[in-house]
């Protein structure tokens, strides 16, 4: 009578999707290779042996061949979550191009909304102005995640309603391959998109805001709609903006246009650095 099987190995070969298991002489050999090894059992211990026929050896190798790619391809992604800067976009940002870029700008000390204060460095002559090293860190890590989420292959969603912007954000997005809305934003694009559109619609995985507010000078509805549905949010918010429901906020001007040019092109390198790094690590699928 051959040996019962145990449930955990059981499930480590479920798991790996090799479920062919021999009868040999009293004794169950299993054809699991890198379940085994997982489990840290050797192939020469008694009970299981890799010698199997040559038909099921093929068997085996072209089942384990895509799921070994798929378990590559996770060890690959999962990694860069281990180096701090893995696409090197934090060294695009400097203090020094962010002031000559006018980032530091601000508006009316009347229109300052609460909640910005903390990002605030100080007023001139009425102006509020924006704590540039606050500005710096906060930058860098959204340039950060944009390039992962990028590196993932996943759908990046430019939105403005600033009118005299509106052409870099879409020049941007349509250089990056990606997309943009830079106009009337209609509710339910998110919450009910399968009414909307009458079908099944992937959402996008990031959602870049260049400008926070609409033409009435309101949080923009887009905001509210990724809060809901857990969709991450960067965006640049000016001393008017609520930043609270911003995943990644990045306090500075946004409605000159020297500066969105500077935002656009930093975006812009973020995303493809994330792009090129994924065909290099080989993610990048035909």
């Amino acid at each position: 009578m051959s040996a019962p099987l145990s449930k955990s190995r059981a499930l480590a070969c479920r798991f790996f999707s090799f479920r062919t298991v021999l009868k040999n002489n009293g004794r169950v050999t299993v054809s699991c290779p890198v379940a085994m090894k997982a489990r840290g059992h050797n192939s020469s211990q008694k009970g299981y042996s890799s010698s199997t026929s040559p038909t099921s050896q093929k068997a085996a190798a072209a089942e384990a061949s895509p799921l070994s790619e798929d378990v590559a391809d996770v060890d690959v992604a999962a990694k860069s979550l281990q180096h701090h800067d893995y696409f090197g976009v934090r060294d695009l940002v400097t203090v020094r191009d962010m002031f000559k870029a006018r980032v530091h700008f601000g508006h009316k000390e009347g229109l300052r909304d609460p909640y910005m204060a903390p990002y605030l460095f100080g007023n001139r002559l009425g102006i509020d102005i924006i704590d540039l090293d606050q500005t710096l860190t906060l930058f860098q890590d959204a340039l950060n995640f944009t390039a992962h989420i990028a590196y993932r292959g996943g759908i990046i969603l430019f939105l403005s309603r600033h009118r005299q912007t509106m052409p870099w954000v879409e020049r941007t997005a349509l250089e990056v391959n990606e997309y943009s809305h830079c106009r009337f934003w209609k509710g339910g694009t998110f919450t009910n998109a399968t009414i909307q559109f009458g079908t099944v619609t992937r959402l996008p995985d990031l959602c870049i805001f260049l400008h926070t507010q609409n033409n009435a000078f309101l949080p923009h509805a887009a905001i509210t709609d990724s809060a809901k549905l857990l969709i991450p949010t960067v965006g640049i918010v000016d001393s008017n903006c609520d930043p609270r429901l911003i995943t990644y906020p990045i306090p500075g001007n946004d409605d000159t246009p020297v500066t969105v040019q500077y935002y656009c092109n930093l975006f812009k390198k973020a995303i493809l650095a994330g792009k090129k790094k994924r065909r290099l690590d080989g993610l990048e699928q035909d």
